[in-house]
Parts: structure tokens; C-alpha cells; sequence
């Protein structure tokens, strides 16, 4: 897995890419922007508009190759040339987190969903309820961009987020960690909103379209369904992450819950 020891930017910065957005973030004076980096093929207004945005916030310019940039920015084609890493100060790895003397207690994993939209909406819903962490693996699922900070509606900046190599490695990290993993599936017995909990547990919402992958599957301590008296198969996978991390809610503040 690599020295966990060593913080990668990655796991510090959100990075948002292309003009708009660069210059949203550093129009906005509750989020800290590390530094831009503008491509050298970026001449005239629009640089020179980037370089005043970001010399009134007090925020670095560093210049590259468009190569270089494209690679940072991790997108073929709509970075502009320009992109911004702004700090996301509830970002760390989830070795960091489980090595806190407070660990999580509540924690979503998110294993294969690729859609941007979703993947801010989750974050929007579960820093919402006050949840301690959202697994955010680096490889299969969609990368923390502009589409999903705008689906986040800017949340995804705060949210706690917690990042590692892949949903495998983060159930057996948890796992290792004495964490219960439970998993949503549409054909479990055992409901959201009866199952027992232990001290500590962590949630896997499964991809669009293939649900929860077998690696993560074999390490789950029990199914869980959202139960649907109406003639839906099933819900999407930001509406189902809502109606858990509220259910969370609900048991933490009602007295007698199997929590």
C-alpha cells in the first residue's frame, strides 16, 4: 500500500479546473487556495484575468507545461489550461483517520459509483447529517472534480472525506480496525432501520449499475435493504445515501435505539 505516513497532495487539495471555476474558488473568501497553475500556452486576457484574481487573494501562480497541467488536472480537455488546488481541510487518508484517537464511528464507502452527480450529492447529504466520514476510494469512483463539487453545491470542499487506494483496501483497512461492514443491497432481510449496530460501522453504497463489487462483497458482516412497499425496484444511489445517513441521525438522537 505505499508509506501511509506520507501525506499526498491528494489527500489535502481539491482540485477544480478551468476558468470559471478557478476563479470562483478564488473569488471566495471562505476557501483557502493552496496555488494556481496556469499552462505557458495561456497568454493575454485570460491569463492576465487569472493572475489579478489570484495576486487580490493573496494566492500564488505557478506556470507549466499545458501537458503538465492536463496531467494535474487529470482530464483530457476542459481544464483550460488553468487549474487551482484549494484546500479541503476535513480531507485526510483513512489510515490518518483510523490511526486518530477518536476514530469514526460512522463511516459510507463508496465502491464503483462513477457519476459525478452522485458522488456529490453523497457528499452533500452525509456532511449534512453530521456524519464522521465518506471513503472516497482514488481508483473506481469518479474523481473529486468540478462536477463534483457543483453537484456538491460547494459542500464537497468541507466534506469529511476520507481517501484511500480502492474500496477493497478500505474494507480491509476497516475491517482490521473493528469496524462491522454492512452493505445495501435491494434483496437483504435485515432492514436499515431495524439491524443492530456495533460501536463502529461502515456503510457500502455499491455503483450504479452493478451495485457492490465481489472484492468488497466478501468482507461484508451483513445485507442490508431500504424496505419499499411501492412497486420500485430500487432506488439511485444518492437517494438510498440519504435515507441511511438520516437514519443514522435518527438513532443518535433517540434514546433506546439499537444504534
Amino acid at each position: 500500500m505505499g508509506d501511509e505516513s506520507v501525506i499526498s497532495p491528494k489527500d489535502r487539495f481539491l482540485t477544480v479546473y478551468g476558468r470559471k471555476p478557478v476563479l470562483e474558488a478564488l473569488d471566495d473568501a471562505a476557501l483557502e487556495v493552496d496555488k494556481v497553475i496556469l499552462a505557458d500556452t495561456v497568454r493575454g486576457p485570460n491569463a492576465a484575468e487569472i493572475q489579478r484574481a489570484a495576486k487580490a487573494a493573496g494566492v500564488p501562480v505557478q506556470r507549466a507545461s499545458a501537458h503538465r497541467v492536463k496531467v494535474l488536472a487529470g482530464n483530457g480537455k476542459q481544464d483550460q489550461g488553468v487549474l487551482a488546488d484549494v484546500v479541503a481541510p476535513r480531507m485526510r487518508s483513512l489510515h490518518a483517520a483510523l490511526s486518530d484517537g477518536r476514530p469514526p464511528s460512522r463511516v459510507l464507502l463508496l465502491d464503483g459509483i462513477t457519476t459525478p452527480a452522485n458522488v456529490g450529492m453523497i457528499l452533500r447529504t452525509a456532511t449534512a447529517a453530521g456524519l464522521d466520514g465518506v471513503v472516497v476510494p482514488r481508483r473506481g469512483v469518479a474523481a473529486l472534480d468540478p462536477m463534483v463539487v457543483k453537484a456538491s453545491a460547494g459542500v464537497a470542499f468541507r466534506a469529511p472525506v476520507l481517501r484511500c487506494g480502492s474500496a477493497r483496501e478500505a474494507a480491509e483497512m476497516l475491517t482490521e480496525a473493528g469496524y462491522g461492514i454492512f452493505a445495501l443491497g435491494a434483496s437483504a432481510r435485515s432492514s436499515v432501520f431495524d439491524v443492530e449496530l456495533p460501536q463502529r460501522a461502515a456503510f457500502v453504497l455499491g455503483g450504479e449499475t452493478n451495485g457492490v463489487g465481489a472484492e468488497v462483497g466478501e468482507l461484508v458482516t451483513e445485507w442490508v435493504s431500504i424496505p419499499m412497499p411501492g412497486e420500485v425496484e430500487s432506488l439511485n444511489v444518492s437517494a438510498a445515501a440519504a435515507v441511511l445517513s438520516f437514519e443514522l441521525v435518527r438513532r443518535a438522537k433517540a434514546p433506546g435505539t439499537r444504534r
